[in-house]
């Protein structure tokens, strides 16, 4: 592979820490590490929904902070009132400014970085939110900054063809030698599937594989076997599926 691209959210770092060290702020309730770690399956599952929503201007961002986190309450019989969701949304940016990467992801930025791949990021999201999650992660340290593309910025999200479209003529990339790695089935693989380019699925949740048509190249369950992946000499064989 010439191109590795990356997804930024519960890719390279860990997502779930973020909500979990923010529902203990806000909620009075104590959670068990499973009842968080359901919480926070169910909340992504309404956030991706609401996402949709909001870049097609049915719901304000505001609307859509509020409803990601009443709507997974909602679900898990959770008490939450509007005021509780608006505070559990600016502690959840505080938490997501101590963000750090997977120590697995930093090895393998560096190897990737020595061996003179082209790398990039292609994320979801607001343009101002991705870009400080972007700086907190230090990525310009193995990414260059015109190599960074965020859906907010460049007019099209993931899965849509045109995302993934934009970074084929930015990067002159060649599909047959690019991967994209990401934690989301629906936006990350079956996005770069339809795109023509290889998968790495990061099912480090464990996540059941969808039926359907799309299917990855490659299921890492643990940052260490994307680690691993790279570092084998055999690598091109993973691919040829």
């Amino acid at each position: 592979m010439d191109t590795i691209i990356f997804d930024v959210d519960d890719t390279l770092y860990d997502q779930a820490l973020t909500f979990k060290n923010t529902c203990t702020r806000i909620f009075e309730k104590s959670f068990t590490e499973d009842e968080l770690e359901t919480f926070y399956k169910v909340s992504r599952k309404h956030s991706d929904a609401l996402f949709d929503k909001t870049v097609n201007g049915e719901l304000s961002v505001e609307e859509m902070h509020i409803c990601r986190i009443t709507d997974a309450c909602d679900e898990l019989s959770i008490a939450v009132t509007t005021k509780m969701a608006l505070d559990f949304q600016e502690a959840y940016v505080e938490e997501q400014q101590k963000i750090t990467l997977f120590d697995e992801v930093v090895e393998l930025f560096d190897l990737l970085y020595q061996q003179n791949k082209q790398l990039a990021i292609l994320t979801n999201g607001s343009e101002g939110h991705q870009a400080m999650k972007i700086k907190q992660l230090d990525l310009t340290r193995w990414i260059p900054a015109e190599h960074l593309f965020i859906s907010g910025s460049i007019g099209y999200s993931k899965p849509t063809r045109e995302a993934f479209t934009i970074l084929e003529t930015k990067l002159q990339l060649k599909k047959e030698k690019t991967v994209y790695i990401g934690d989301s089935f629906a936006n990350d693989i079956v996005g770069a599937k339809q795109a023509g380019w290889h998968a790495i699925w990061m099912n480090h949740r464990n996540r059941k594989i969808p039926k359907g048509p799309f299917k990855p190249n490659h299921i890492v369950y643990h940052p260490k076997e994307l680690l691993e992946l790279f570092k084998n000499s055999e690598i091109g064989s993973v691919f040829i599926k």
